[in-house]
C-alpha cells in the first residue's frame, strides 16, 4: 500500500491515535486534570471538562454550495451582498492602502508532510501536490465605490507565487506574500494590477503542518519596523517529536528584509489571524487549539499576544491544564503558561481576525473584533461555520456573539460555505472570504 517507510510509519501513528486511550489512561488523565472552571484575565469564565469525558469524534460537513438568491445572514440593520464569486478557495483578504482588495486563493493539501504524501500516493512532490491548489492572488478594485468591483485581475499567478500563498502585506515599496514554506517580497507600486517582477525569498519557513496548519499570515508592526509571521504546529500535540516543531507554533518577528528572526510568542498551536486593538495598540491573535480530547476540549481562543509569552502548547491547554499525552514534560513551561483572554467554542477553527477601526457600523461595533470560524470536524455536533463579534470597552474584550450566520444548511450534514478571512473596507463595510463557497461576501449597514 505504501511505497516508503516514512508514509507507512505515519499511517501507523494515525491509526494508533484514532484508537483512543484505554480506560486506565482515561482515569489517570481525568484524575490529573479534573473538570474545572477557569477565569480568564478579563474575568470571563470557561468550563473545562476533564479529558476524554466524551468520545473524540470525526464529523466532516458536506459543502453543497450556495443556491441562487441564498446568502449568509447578518443582524437586523445590515445587508449582505456578494462582492465577488467564482473564486477558487478564497482563503484570505488583504485591503491595500488605496482600497484595492487582494484575495489569496489556496487550498489545503492532503494530510501529512509533503514527503509522506508523495511517498504514500507515489506522486512527484513538486508537480502533483501543487496541482491541487490554485496558488494565486486575485486583485479586486471597486473604483466607483458602489460595493461591486469593476476590475478583477490575476495579481500574482501560480508561476511566480510561493506555494500556498496566504498572508499579504504592502510595506516600503514591496508586496510581501507568506507562503507555506517561505516569505517572498516583490517590487510594488500602489495601484499596479499585476506583480510582474520576480519575487525575492527573504525567509525560509517549515513547510505544511497538521491539518490546515500550512497558513502563514503577515502583519507589519505599528511602526512598520518589523513584520510578524504566524507559523502553526506540525502535529496535534507533538506526536512527531520536538524536532518536527522547530520554529512552529509561534508568532515570529523579522525585519522587513527577512533578517533578525526571533520568536515573539510561543506555545500557540495554530495562530492565524493577527491584529492590533485600535484603542490600546496591543497585538491579538486567534488560535486553533488541540484535537482528540473530547467534544468540549479544547476551546479555541482569541487572546492578546505578550512578547516572550508562552501559551501552553503542547504541554498544557488554557493555561496550566496538563495535556495527558504530554504529562510530565517541561513543568517549567507549564508553570508559566498564559491563560488566553477570550474562550471560543471548542473546535470552531477560528481563523480570520479583523478589528473594526471604522465608524460606519453602529457604536457597539467600534474597536471590536470580527472572527471568522471555519467550522469543526472533531466534534459530534458542528460548531463554528460563522463570523463572531467580540465587543471591546476600555480596551477590554466582552463575550463573543454571533454576527454572520447561515452557512450551515440545518440538516446537521451540509453547509453552503465556510467563512475564513475577514477584512474591513475604507467605506466601513466588512468583507468575508468563503473558501468552500468560492465567494467574497460584503456586509454593510442597510440604507
Amino acid at each position: 500500500m505504501f511505497s516508503k517507510p516514512t508514509a507507512f510509519l505515519a499511517a501507523l501513528g494515525l491509526l494508533a491515535a484514532c484508537s483512543g486511550p484505554s480506560k486506565k489512561e482515561k482515569a489517570v488523565a481525568q484524575a490529573d486534570t479534573p473538570a474545572q472552571t477557569v477565569e480568564t484575565p478579563d474575568a470571563q469564565r470557561v468550563k473545562l471538562p476533564a479529558p476524554y469525558e466524551t468520545k473524540s469524534t470525526t464529523k466532516r460537513v458536506k459543502v453543497i454550495g450556495w443556491p441562487a438568491g441564498k446568502m449568509p445572514v447578518a443582524p437586523a440593520g445590515f445587508t449582505v451582498t456578494e462582492y465577488a464569486g467564482n473564486l477558487t478557495s478564497p482563503r484570505w483578504i488583504y485591503v491595500g492602502g488605496n482600497g484595492d482588495v487582494f484575495v489569496a486563493e489556496a487550498n489545503t493539501l492532503p494530510k501529512g508532510t509533503a514527503k509522506e504524501i508523495a511517498a504514500a500516493l507515489n506522486l512527484d512532490k513538486s508537480k502533483s501536490l501543487r496541482a491541487t491548489s490554485a496558488d494565486r492572488i486575485t486583485l479586486l478594485r471597486d473604483a466607483d465605490k458602489d460595493g461591486k468591483p469593476e476590475v478583477r485581475e490575476v495579481f500574482l499567478d501560480k508561476a511566480n507565487s510561493p506555494k500556498q500563498p496566504f498572508g499579504m502585506l504592502q510595506l516600503n515599496q514591496y508586496f510581501y506574500v507568506g507562503g507555506t514554506a517561505e516569505v517572498r517580497r516583490y517590487p510594488y507600486e500602489t495601484g499596479q494590477t499585476k506583480l510582474t517582477k520576480p519575487g525575492q525569498k527573504i525567509l525560509d519557513l517549515p513547510e505544511g503542518g497538521y491539518n490546515n496548519h500550512w497558513t502563514r499570515n503577515l502583519l507589519a508592526a505599528r511602526n512598520n519596523a518589523t513584520i510578524f509571521v504566524t507559523v502553526g504546529s506540525g502535529s496535534n500535540v507533538q506526536e512527531h517529536g520536538a524536532e518536527n516543531e522547530v520554529r512552529r507554533a509561534n508568532v515570529l518577528q523579522i525585519n522587513p528584509d527577512g533578517s533578525g528572526e526571533k520568536i515573539y510568542a510561543s506555545g500557540l498551536r495554530n495562530p492565524i489571524g493577527l491584529g492590533f486593538q485600535p484603542t490600546t495598540g496591543q497585538l491579538w491573535t486567534v488560535v486553533n487549539e488541540r484535537d482528540e480530547l473530547g467534544d468540549e476540549l479544547v476551546p479555541d481562543y482569541f487572546t492578546s499576544v505578550q512578547e516572550g509569552g508562552f501559551y501552553g502548547w503542547p504541554y498544557s491547554y488554557f493555561g496550566q491544564n496538563i495535556d495527558p499525552r504530554r504529562k510530565g514534560e517541561h513543568p517549567e513551561l507549564v508553570a508559566k503558561a498564559i491563560v488566553p483572554d477570550v474562550p471560543l467554542e471548542p473546535h470552531v477553527a477560528a481563523l480570520g481576525l479583523a478589528f473594526y477601526d471604522k465608524t460606519a457600523f453602529p457604536t457597539k461595533y467600534h474597536n471590536g473584533a470580527f472572527i471568522g470560524e471555519h467550522g469543526s470536524w472533531n466534534r459530534s455536533k458542528f460548531s463554528g461555520y460563522k463570523v463572531m463579534f467580540v465587543p471591546f470597552a476600555n480596551g477590554k474584550p466582552g463575550k463573543p456573539e454571533d454576527f454572520l450566520t447561515g452557512f450551515l444548511v440545518g440538516n446537521d450534514e451540509e453547509a453552503y460555505g465556510r467563512p475564513v478571512g475577514v477584512a474591513t473596507l475604507p467605506d466601513g463595510s466588512l468583507l468575508v472570504a468563503d473558501d468552500a463557497g468560492g465567494k467574497i461576501w460584503r456586509v454593510a449597514v442597510a440604507k
